[in-house]
């Protein structure tokens, strides 16, 4: 699957003129008025992004037997429009100096026996793929519990201290820094990571901390772990990281900056955020964007980030629109939650389907308008009143609007689109594009033609 970088449409498309939504000033036109006939009738859009992950937390599916409630939920994840399933760390957790953080890790090739066994992650597999959806498993492989085998069979495999001790992993004092200049540690980690690529038929890997492993490994086990349409997500910022055959990384700091936008109006920020992290993104990759993930989530009180729990499906459409591959983490289609949610607790969430039905039009949304989005680029937006942009390919055009306040807003449609026949995606509706669009509090509409 073949994407393309917003930042590059926008460079290809330099003469499209950008403005604020609704703006008529005849000292800022609104772009070039557009010839009946294209000059290129065949104009091909660049291919998008289509993927969209929905992140498990099995700690947030109860006590015990979390993969038997991970499968029965897969129906519902599958038709909110996902075909991704990322599961957070199932393997089985130290208890030496744990935390009791599902990423310290005490034996590679066995299951944290509280989420289940290997048949019922094989039945959680098999059930997903039956559903079109393929499974992803986190990967730690920067460092390790301090009870694993290999400290005591393996000392070999770490950093030492200058007295010869094994020392802690970055900050983390419940986990044990590996050493890969030791040829041993890459050999033991890749029959790790094969071993649930053989046994369990997984579809890729997100590789936690990937900024702590040698590029030098992560391109040798891309090589060697070889599989169709495999997915490998780096948690990473860096864009070398695709030289090592990753095919997505982190836009680390897009939620932040959604944060920060919706609570002081500055929502220019945000198209600014996207264009510059896709024009690291080479054409063929992509670039994961959250409105939470585990730790957004357990680092900031999740009813007040964006102003408002109301407020986070209108930051998921942002999140999904700009041409990255989104993702709805596990939590966030639950009503009622409040405060920081900690990843390390055992709880049973109960999912809201209204809040999934929300998620579900917007991610048909984002389906339909995958071809357009290959399109010209156009930014409308204003800054303490809405967020807009158009895409436009042909005769097509998808268009874009946001209010993330939690006022009414009332705001000019785009000069160049008013009485166009659209259909707005979200409501099914389709009329006249209307010179004033309305947006309830952090309301949002997609239109299409």
């Amino acid at each position: 699957m073949k994407f393309k970088s917003l930042t590059a449409i926008v460079a290809a498309a330099a003469a499209f003129t950008f403005s604020a939504c609704g703006s008529d000033s005849p000292d800022n036109p609104e772009k070039p008025s557009t010839p009946d006939t294209p000059d290129t009738p065949t104009e091909v859009g660049a291919v998008v992004p289509t993927d969209i992950v929905y992140q498990v937390n099995p700690r947030f599916y109860g006590e015990s037997d979390c993969f038997k409630a991970i499968t029965a939920d897969l129906g519902r994840i599958a038709d909110m429009g996902c075909n991704v399933v990322w599961l957070m760390p199932i393997q089985e957790p130290g208890e030496l100096k744990s935390v009791g953080s599902p990423y310290c890790i005490r034996n590679y090739k066995a299951l944290n026996p509280k989420y289940g066994t290997d048949a019922d992650l094989k039945t959680l597999v098999e059930t997903a793929h039956a559903k079109g959806l393929k499974v992803v498993l986190d990967w730690v492989a920067n460092h390790t519990a301090w009870d694993h085998a290999w400290i005591t069979e393996a000392p070999e495999l770490y950093k030492k201290d200058n007295k010869g001790n094994i020392v802690q992993a970055n900050t983390w004092a419940d986990v044990a820094q590996l050493d890969y200049s030791n040829a041993g540690t890459a050999t033991a980690m890749q029959d790790a990571m094969k071993y649930w690529v053989d046994n369990f038929d997984v579809d890729g890997f997100r590789c936690d901390y990937a900024e702590g492993v040698p590029h030098t490994f992560w391109s040798a086990a891309i090589k060697n772990i070889a599989k169709q349409d495999f997915i490998w997500l780096a948690e990473t910022q860096q864009s070398a990281f695709y030289n090592d055959g990753f095919g997505m990384i982190y836009d680390w700091n897009f939620a932040p900056t959604m944060s920060s936008a919706f609570k002081n109006g500055k929502y220019g920020t945000i198209v600014d955020k996207a264009k510059e992290s896709n024009g690291n993104v080479p054409e063929g990759k992509s670039i994961l964007r959250y409105v939470f993930n585990h730790d957004v989530a357990a680092e900031n009180e999740v009813d007040k980030m964006f102003g408002s729990a109301d407020a986070i499906p209108a930051a998921y459409v942002l999140a999904a629109m700009f041409n990255g591959t989104p993702m709805i983490y596990s939590s966030m289609d639950v009503e009622g939650l409040t405060g920081k949610q900690s990843f390390f607790n055992y709880t049973t969430l109960t999912f809201s389907q209204a809040l999934s039905d929300k998620f579900k039009a917007i991610n048909k949304a984002f389906a339909q308008t995958a071809t357009v989005r290959g399109g010209k680029f156009a930014d409308y937006t204003t800054d303490g009143d809405v967020v807009c942009f158009a895409y436009t390919l042909n005769n097509n055009a998808a268009i874009v609007v946001v209010n993330p306040s939690g006022e009414k807003k009332s705001v000019k449609s785009p000069i160049s689109f008013r009485g166009d026949k659209m259909t707005e995606l979200i409501s099914g509706t389709t009329a006249e594009l209307p010179a004033a669009i309305e947006l309830e509090p952090y309301g949002y509409k997609i239109f299409s033609k």
